[in-house]
């Protein structure tokens, strides 16, 4: 061992020798000398190729060991103000593995000064040729706390996409194209256990594009116990939990400074967030499996310790002892094939990631209590509660499909929860989700195939039933009926009923609705209450004379029968005032709506029919 190791050695290390991490915190804590434990930076002006430093990183358990690093040089500039140190690392299990995923963020130390993480590498190198990310860049990046809605990529990509499924396909891969070239960030080794073989297929490849490596049946789960008691040194391995319960999502890395209470690690983005609240754990690595693409670390979460509170471009950063606030989601699932089934989980609180991670459990909840081949039937009920006097979001609707049922009742489940997160309302803060599944083989759905109202003429204060003829699969057919009286003093003429599913009636009423122009999160929530359910038809009496639906700021809003001077206003998409104030649908004056309940099956189409008003 060389006289520079050995005095890059910390104090524990030099007494005590490669001793597990949690006892030398425990030597912390007991209160050997204050100045053998501080740390002093490496400063990236001070880099020459040719100097000589050590790494830490765990390879088998809870054990800090050590790997030898020989500067290569500086890449400058490779982004916006920002450099990267090359470096050749060797030692430990490196010359078989190369750089391994779940080790970003793994301290590196000349002359016993702090230099950075190794964050960055080249696939397929057949030397471990790694990037370290500047300690000095890792702190003045992630150390910045903003009160503001989370500014990353992919907070800004779900406000333009309604839907998670649509979102992760929409998102650039974080990797690959870099402004690096071939050197990228190495990839986050995530962890899915408990999911179906296809849950993980079908979220692999969304997962690869916010920047992780998912693995299927490389963990151990979550922590036994809710108890944050556990602590981390540089050199730990830690797991950040999406999701953990019945079903687990960890993704892991290594930490490179620990500062009191605060922490940094992974050198990298997770993914971009900016400020979160993710809970990490303390883990022991079980193996480290080489690959000819990238080795990669297979993980137990053991304690939990804090809080990741800052997701920025060169790091992660977070508070030890601090508990994450999680979110309760509770999935019981009613299967006519396979009974009753129950899943409870703790879902993590964050804008972008609660819907998609929900999503994703959704899914292998169903793929894991019904076949997913084949024609079925799914209906769900549920509601998201708020902290405070916020009302709770209604989550109703109903599904069929040919084949791939469950992937679409997933997705459009979490719609609305995300179009509500997606406001950016800072006194919004999930308190639990319960969601209940009801599943059934076979496509219960029909479609409006005639209408017709008895009688065709009336008079003011007579009652006119209007009756639907509905056709489903297998020679389905039924009728179903309701009745409208006029109102005494209705005008003459011509009378419609529309009648229409759901999607019909609901489109006109709430397209271009956005978050910022209803103003408060009740009235956000309260308007996607409104919306009809698919189960049911809608009877929509109507009469033909100049009409325009409101669109914001108050959604289903009517301005019937204006006057002219006003329509032609309303009516000219080129007047800038018009649609900065309010966006308008024009069609003829709604009088009144009635719903002709249809439970067991999705209603689609639409008919209208006409009677005749005398005096």
């Amino acid at each position: 061992m060389s006289n520079l190791q050995s005095a890059s050695r910390p104090y524990w290390y030099r007494l005590f020798g490669p001793i597990p991490a949690v006892i030398a915190s425990l030597l912390l804590a007991l209160g050997l000398p204050g100045g053998a434990f501080a740390q002093e930076f490496y400063p990236l002006k001070d880099v020459r190729p040719g100097l000589r430093g050590i790494g830490r990183t765990v390879f088998q358990g809870d054990r800090i060991e050590e790997f030898q690093v020989e500067i290569l040089g500086v890449l400058q500039n490779l982004g916006p103000r920002q450099s990267v140190i090359l470096a050749r690392l060797s030692g430990g299990r490196l010359g078989e593995t190369g750089v391994i995923q779940g080790m970003s963020g793994s301290p590196v130390y000349i002359d016993g000064k702090l230099l950075g993480a190794v964050a960055l590498g080249f696939p397929f190198s057949k030397e471990p040729i790694a990037g370290i990310q500047p300690i000095e860049s890792m702190i003045g990046d992630a150390g910045v706390q903003r009160e503001s809605a989370p500014d990353g990529i992919a907070f800004h990509l779900f406000r333009r996409f309604s839907s998670a499924a649509q979102l992760a396909k929409s998102l650039p891969p974080l990797n690959l194209p870099s402004p690096f070239g071939n050197l990228t960030q190495i990839l986050t080794p995530l962890s899915l256990s408990g999911f179906t073989p296809a849950a993980f297929a079908a979220f692999a490849s969304d997962f690869r594009r916010l920047g992780f490596e998912p693995m299927q049946g490389v963990s151990a789960g979550s922590p036994a116990s809710p108890v944050y008691s556990g602590t981390v040194v540089p050199g730990s391995t830690i797991s950040v939990g999406l999701l953990t319960g019945d079903m687990n999502i960890t993704a892991d890395g290594t930490v490179t400074y620990v500062d009191a209470k605060r922490i940094y690690a992974f050198g990298h983005r997770f993914l971009d967030t900016g400020t979160t609240e993710l809970p990490f754990a303390r883990s022991d690595v079980i193996a480290v499996i080489p690959s000819l693409n990238s080795s990669f670390k297979v993980s137990a979460p053991q304690q939990w310790v804090g809080s990741i509170l800052s997701d920025r471009a060169t790091a992660i950063s977070g508070e030890i002892g601090r508990p994450a606030h999680t979110i309760p989601l509770t999935v019981s699932v009613t299967s006519a094939a396979t009974g009753d089934h129950d899943y409870h989980f703790q879902v993590v609180n964050d804008r972008f990631l609660t819907p998609f991670v929900t999503q994703t459990a959704l899914f292998s909840v169903m793929d894991a209590t019904e076949r997913t081949l084949g024609a079925g039937t799914a209906r769900v009920r549920g509601q998201v509660h708020f902290e405070g006097d916020i009302p709770p979001l209604l989550i109703r609707d109903m599904f069929v499909s040919d084949s791939g049922l469950a992937q679409s009742t997933a997705s459009d489940t979490v719609v609305t929860l995300g179009f509500v997160l997606g406001g950016g309302f800072k006194n919004l803060r999930v308190k639990d989700i319960s969601l209940h599944l009801e599943l059934a083989e076979g496509k219960r759905q029909v479609r409006i195939a005639q209408a017709w109202a008895s009688p065709h003429e009336v008079h003011p204060g007579d009652s006119v039933q209007v009756t639907a003829l509905l056709l489903g699969e297998d020679g389905r057919q039924f009728t179903r009926e309701t009745t409208y009286q006029v109102p005494i003093g209705a005008p003459t003429g011509p009378l419609n009923f529309t009648v229409s599913d759901a999607t019909t009636l609901n489109f006109p009423d709430f397209a271009g609705l956005s978050q910022s122009s209803l103003q408060t999160p009740e009235r956000l929530i309260q308007t996607i209450n409104k919306f009809r359910d698919s189960n049911a038809a809608y009877v929509r009496v109507w009469r033909q004379q100049p009409s325009f639906t409101v669109i914001s700021p108050l959604p289903g809003g009517e301005l019937t029968d204006p006057p002219p001077s006003a329509a032609l206003i309303l009516s000219d998409p080129a007047d800038s005032a018009t649609s900065n104030a309010a966006q308008v649908l024009t069609r003829g004056s709604g009088v009144a709506e009635l719903v002709i309940p249809v439970p067991d099956y999705v209603v689609t189409g639409s008919k209208t029919i006409q009677v005749e008003v005398k005096e």
